[in-house]
C-alpha cells in the first residue's frame, strides 16, 4: 500500500513540475498576465482539469515559480555577504556567483525580472516577500561584520537593500550578455565591480556623515 502511495506521490510531483516547466518555457516570450491555463496544460501534455489538482489558478502557479526561481538563492546571498575575505575578493566572488546563476537559470531570471513589476499582484507580492527576506539576510550578515559597529538597524537594512538591488541589476545585465559574448560580459562584470566598490566606499564613510542626510528611511529632512 505504501509503495502504491509513493508511486502516486512521485507521479503527482512529476506532473506538477511539468506544469511549472511548461509555464516557464511559455513565459520566455510573454508575461504571466497573458498566459492561459489551457496553453500551459497543452504544453505540459496533460488534461486541463488535471491542472487544479496542483494549482488553484495560473496566478498560483506563478507564485510557485517565484519560490522555485528565488527560494534557492538564499545560500548564495549568504555567501556573497560573508566576512571571511577582503572587499575585492568578495566583489569578484559575488559577480561570479551571479553570472553562474544566470547561465544556469536564464528563464527563471527573466521571469523574475519581468514579473517584479508585472500585472499579477500575487506574483509581485511573492517576489517582494522573497526580496525582503534577502534584504533581512544580508542585513543580518552585515550586522555581524565588525565594520558595522555603530550602525543603526535602519541604516544596515538600507545598505542591505542597496546590495540586493545591485545583485538584481547585475543579473539582468548578465541575462543580456550571454557567455557567447565575452566582451559584453566583461563589460558587465567591470560595471558591476565599479558599482559595488562605490557602495563599499559609501559604507566605509557613512558614519562620518552627520545631520539630516542620515535620517532614518522614510523620514524627510526638514519636516
Amino acid at each position: 500500500m505504501s509503495h502504491t502511495l509513493g508511486v502516486r506521490q512521485a507521479q503527482k510531483l512529476k506532473t506538477r513540475q511539468a506544469l511549472l516547466d511548461a509555464a516557464l518555457e511559455l513565459l520566455e516570450g510573454q508575461s504571466l498576465s497573458s498566459l492561459g491555463l489551457r496553453e500551459v496544460t497543452r504544453a505540459a501534455r496533460i488534461a486541463p482539469t488535471a491542472f487544479y489538482r496542483h494549482f488553484r489558478s495560473v496566478e498560483d502557479l506563478g507564485v510557485a515559480l517565484v519560490e522555485e526561481a528565488l527560494g534557492s538563492l538564499h545560500p548564495m546571498i549568504r555567501t556573497t555577504v560573508s566576512t571571511t575575505d577582503d572587499g575585492e575578493e568578495r566583489i569578484a566572488r559575488a559577480i561570479g556567483l551571479i553570472a553562474s546563476h544566470v547561465d544556469a537559470h536564464p528563464a527563471h531570471v527573466r521571469f523574475v525580472a519581468r514579473e517584479r513589476h508585472g500585472g499579477v499582484r500575487p506574483v509581485r507580492e511573492a517576489i517582494q516577500d522573497q526580496l525582503a527576506r534577502f534584504t533581512a539576510e544580508v542585513g543580518h550578515g552585515l550586522a555581524e561584520d565588525p565594520r558595522s559597529a555603530g550602525w543603526s538597524e535602519d541604516d544596515l537594512l538600507m545598505l542591505a537593500q542597496l546590495y540586493v538591488d545591485q545583485m538584481l541589476v547585475t543579473a539582468s545585465l548578465f541575462l543580456e550578455a550571454p557567455a557567447t559574448a565575452p566582451a559584453e560580459r566583461e563589460r558587465v562584470s567591470r560595471l558591476a565591480a565599479r558599482q559595488l566598490r562605490l557602495i563599499g566606499i559609501g559604507r566605509r564613510h557613512w558614519l562620518d556623515v552627520d545631520g539630516p542626510s542620515r535620517a532614518p528611511a522614510g523620514d524627510t529632512p526638514g519636516t
